[in-house]
């Protein structure tokens, strides 16, 4: 078995990440290993070229931590590991992001070939470790001298920039394997940056035909009862003006999810936004009364399970699903049209060939004094309510945070609290939520790794099931900017009170099997992490609270207790509030 020459590998890997480096790469999130080290020591020598290095013990919150960091940046960021289980750990996050379409390159080492399938020790099989859960896999030859290994490390890097952030962006795994020596040569010269004519330029999204934008204006002609349908897209996300255009003239109201970008803008200002329609549509005589005929969907599926069950009760006779990405994101199969191009420019050509003049109709002020109503009744509820509740929190935490802040939320119930109970605003706030599976595992890894690259303040709203399940994550606060963490705490997994299943209690074992409460002092984590802890007991102290975590910076939590009963009641009673108002509204 012959040796690796150390100058030739360290020779070929610096040449593949100059290639990521000038291709956009900044971030590159490291779990440290033996095998890995000639990778480690080339995303070193990139520090001077602009390459940013943290270095995570655990890979599973590391990988979600890398995907924090790419979704606020929006480049692609570089996730590096040793041979053996630890790129498995990875494994999480990768699904998160080929679900949520979030750009990362997964390089892991790897043993090679003569050391395979014979017991030798922290080695697995790596080839397609990530199956279908990527957008591309590729294992590089072992390393050699020459021009021609040089090309073809820049080749590979540049492949892999290309499928990660092409038109449908997504996870991308590199599987390297390495001969020992592992150590570098002495004495290695710094690296110069790679020229900008050898990096391959990003794909564009194809642009609308003539027909779609007819075909689309045509449809607003002649049919007044429309609706656009906004999920949650990326936070750098620039549909926002090309909604309104397309609102304002089309006459249809955005019905805007709390991760769409479009809820929190300047462009509320002149757009009909509606961010209540989780509760007056889930009954009552407004839903019943205002079934749309057409829709046009943008981003993923909304959070909203009411908005869903309405549009499958009355299914509209016309869906289109702006699809750029070819996810198909149509679990209720009510799409009749699909449009892949640039979903910008198709609404900003739909709104031109419909004129400038905006349209007014009795359907558009249904909405917008349904909208309207069911906001001042909620907003008279809770202003009632002095107990310390999810539906109130969610809507301080968002009307608290400053122009230009994130506000990242866990699944399960902090995301659809914000999304039932955060009113549209003309603050520049943009929204982070893992809504690829919809799990609760990595969610503060993914904060962290958010602030560490957004030039604002963040907050996280999340559970303490959820913030248990991630509690190594802390280890990266030394790498984070400003992050206030705002956390539930309402002894188990609140979300399962409001299904079914909770009706039966103890016959099935309810807490036990599904409210599962803890019972860890989590303040203690504090001390192992070293982060700022407050445990509020009133609104007074949380709102004095939120406004000292935000002042003051670095990492800390805001701990609010929650009785989960009173909170159930609390959120069906603030839904038949909202019905009624909606109906009352437009009766």
């Amino acid at each position: 078995m012959r040796a690796a020459d150390p100058a030739a590998t360290a020779t070929m890997t610096a040449e593949f990440f100059r290639a990521l480096v000038a291709g956009g790469v900044r971030h590159c999130v490291l779990s440290p290993g033996s095998r890995s080290a000639p990778l480690a020591v080339a995303a070193l020598r990139c520090e001077p070229l602009g390459l940013r290095i943290f270095v995570q013990l655990d890979e599973r919150s590391a990988g979600f931590f890398a995907r924090g960091l790419a979704m606020a940046s929006g480049a692609p960021t570089l996730l590096l590991c040793t041979s053996g289980t630890a790129a498995a750990n990875y494994f999480p996050a990768v699904i998160e992001a080929h679900y949520g379409g979030t750009p990362l390159i997964v390089l892991s080492a790897d043993r090679p070939p003569e050391l395979r399938d014979c017991d030798a020790g922290q080695t697995i099989d790596q080839v397609r470790l990530y199956g279908s859960h990527v957008r591309w896999f590729h294992e590089l030859p072992l390393p050699e001298a020459g021009a021609a290994a040089e090309r073809v490390a820049r080749s590979v890097a540049n492949r892999a920039l290309a499928h990660a952030q092409g038109a449908n962006p997504g996870p991308v795994h590199l599987n390297w394997p390495l001969r020992e020596p592992l150590t570098p040569p002495h004495g290695l010269a710094p690296l110069a940056p790679l020229a900008s004519e050898n990096v391959l330029a990003r794909n564009d999204l194809p642009s609308p035909s003539l027909a779609e934008i007819d075909a689309l204006a045509a449809l607003t002609r002649r049919e007044e009862r429309g609706v656009i349908v906004a999920g949650p897209l990326p936070l750098q996300s620039d549909l926002a003006d090309a909604a309104v255009r397309f609102s304002r003239a089309s006459g249809w109201p955005v019905l805007a999810d709390a991760a769409s970008q479009l809820r929190f803008g300047a462009h509320v200002e002149s757009a009909n936004v509606a961010a209540a329609y989780e509760l007056y549509l889930r009954d009552g005589a407004f839903a019943r009364a205002h079934a749309p005929r057409a829709v046009l969907r943008l981003g993923s599926a909304p959070t909203s399970k009411a908005l869903r069950v309405w549009l499958e009760s009355h299914a509209p006779s016309d869906y289109w699903l702006i699809d750029s990405a070819a996810r198909f994101s149509d679990v209720s199969r009510l799409a009749t049209a699909r449009s892949a191009s640039d979903p910008g420019a198709l609404l900003t050509h739909a709104a031109d060939a419909l004129g400038d003049r905006a349209r007014v109709s009795r359907w558009q002020s249904a909405f917008a004094n349904a909208e309207r109503a069911a906001q001042a009744a909620v907003a008279h509820a809770l202003d009632a309510e002095a107990a310390l509740l999810e539906p109130h929190l969610a809507r301080e935490l968002a009307a608290a945070l400053p122009d230009g802040a994130l506000l990242a939320l866990s699944n399960s119930m902090p995301v659809r609290d914000v999304d039932a109970f955060a009113p549209a605003s003309s603050r520049r706030l943009r929204v982070l939520v893992n809504r690829g599976a919809n799990g609760i595992d990595g969610v503060t890894s993914t904060a962290l790794g958010a602030s560490a690259a957004w030039p604002g303040p963040v907050a996280l709203l999340t559970g303490d099931l959820a913030f248990l399940h991630d509690l190594g994550g802390l280890a990266a606060v030394r790498d984070a900017r400003d992050l206030t963490i705002v956390l539930i705490e309402n002894g188990g997994g609140g979300i399962f009170s409001f299904l079914p299943i909770a009706e039966h209690r103890e016959s099935i074992a309810f807490e036990r099997l599904f409210h599962t409460p803890h019972g860890l002092p989590l303040r203690k984590a504090s001390e192992l992490f070293g982060i700022e802890w407050e445990r509020v007991g009133s609104w007074e102290h949380f709102r004095a609270a939120l406004k000292t975590s935000l002042a003051r910076g670095g990492v800390s939590v805001i701990e609010v207790p929650v009785d989960p009963a009173a909170n159930v009641t609390a959120f069906r009673a603030l839904a038949r509030v909202a019905q009624d108002a909606a109906a009352e509204a437009c009766a």
